[in-house]
């Protein structure tokens, strides 16, 4: 049966991933200083605006500023007919952790009733993670497709392959499914600011052959329809064109739309932050059931309370695909790893300043993160 499935990505230059960056780029600043850092860090960019704020405990002290125009600098944003990093308000408005927040974290529940155990959940929550085997990245084609387009719209601009382009950017990408496999691309959509007085017809056939045709099989372009900047312009981008706040491109960090997500967004969150830290864990071990045979499709999910360590409960759903029960799958969970926030931080070396590389084109299917690795288990 024929089915269809839309996922989408934006660019670096797109307000909400601009706002993520800047609070990525703050934690890891703290945590080059102080890896025990606690940071809660969240951005909100509107017009020539941009407001800093959040909890931040650490004993290393940051130029916030100075990270926030550099972060809209190296984006590419020069104030011509979007945010001027030079010239633009930047407020800040930080605090330090809650003292609640923080003895729950501090010391977990367990460790308080006399059990062995250090740090608790940094709230409550539940977290998702999922992996199928429709790509090598064990990554649904339509957000693994959009990732590489936008990275790819993003290189083209940078690189001028193609001229006069901004550094705002959607893309969207829909796939023909038959019988659950992937067949062929049915719609791609990009829209990319551009400058004024733009050739609009051959910008359309410059991203065409650019960057869709440079990243998408030929095999899968059959009967497949280009619809380019298709409002007709997109000359005002970023803050100017639209505000911007951390953690609202929830989905595009994470699978899509084509798995459950538990809420909770990542950016500006140091690894206590289970919302976080366990979403890479349980990615991690959704890849891992996938890569090593266990099932073609598979979803965790882990629910913690804030200031106790163990989760409270872990969900594997196999679609039916699994190869071993999911009881005995879950077993094999419980019995390998450590799924308390300090056994999730060691196990996948969360205290480095690794955040904002993860910022853009999806958090999950890329290579050089602890998360993505594999092994037998």
């Amino acid at each position: 049966m024929k089915k269809y499935f839309t996922s989408e990505s934006v660019t670096e230059g797109h307000p909400d991933k601009l706002c993520d960056l800047i609070s990525d780029s703050i934690l890891d600043e703290y945590l080059k200083g102080d890896e025990n850092s606690r940071v809660g860090c969240e951005v909100v960019a509107g017009k020539n605006t941009i407001f800093v704020t959040g909890e931040i405990t650490s004993k290393c002290v940051v130029d916030i500023e100075r990270v926030v125009r550099n972060t809209i600098k190296k984006i590419g944003y020069f104030g011509d007919n979007d945010i001027d990093y030079k010239r633009c308000k930047v407020i800040v408005n930080i605090s330090k952790q809650s003292c609640d927040i923080a003895l729950g974290v501090n010391k977990s529940l367990e460790e308080r009733s006399g059990e062995k155990s250090s740090l608790g959940a940094g709230d409550q929550g539940m977290m998702f993670g999922f992996a199928c085997d429709e790509t090598e990245n064990y990554m649904p084609i339509c957000i693994e497709l959009a990732h590489k387009l936008a990275k790819r719209l993003t290189y083209v601009r940078k690189n001028n392959i193609v001229e006069g382009l901004g550094p705002d950017g959607k893309v969207q990408v829909t796939a023909e499914y038959d019988d659950d496999k992937p067949v062929r691309i049915d719609t791609v959509v990009i829209s990319s600011e551009h400058v004024p007085n733009i050739d609009l017809d051959d910008l359309k056939i410059k991203l065409i052959d650019n960057v869709i045709k440079k990243i998408i099989p030929s095999k899968l372009l059959v009967d497949t329809r280009f619809l380019i900047n298709p409002t007709g312009k997109f000359t005002i981008g970023g803050p100017l064109g639209d505000s911007g706040l951390t953690g609202r491109k929830i989905i595009v960090d994470t699978y899509g739309g084509y798995a459950r997500h538990g809420g909770g967004a990542f950016s500006g969150k140091d690894a206590t932050k289970v919302d976080r830290s366990a979403s890479y864990m349980a990615r991690f071990l959704a890849k891992n059931i996938v890569a090593n045979g266990y099932a073609r499709k598979c979803e965790i999910q882990l629910s913690y309370a804030i200031g106790v360590a163990n989760p409270i409960s872990i969900n594997v759903n196999t679609f039916n695909t699994g190869i071993i029960g999911e009881d005995e799958i879950i077993d094999k969970i419980s019995n390998s790893f450590d799924l308390t926030p300090s056994g999730i931080i060691k196990f996948l070396d969360l205290k480095k300043p690794i955040y904002s590389r993860t910022t853009n084109y999806g958090h999950f299917g890329r290579d050089g993160f602890s998360w993505e690795k594999i092994i037998k288990f």
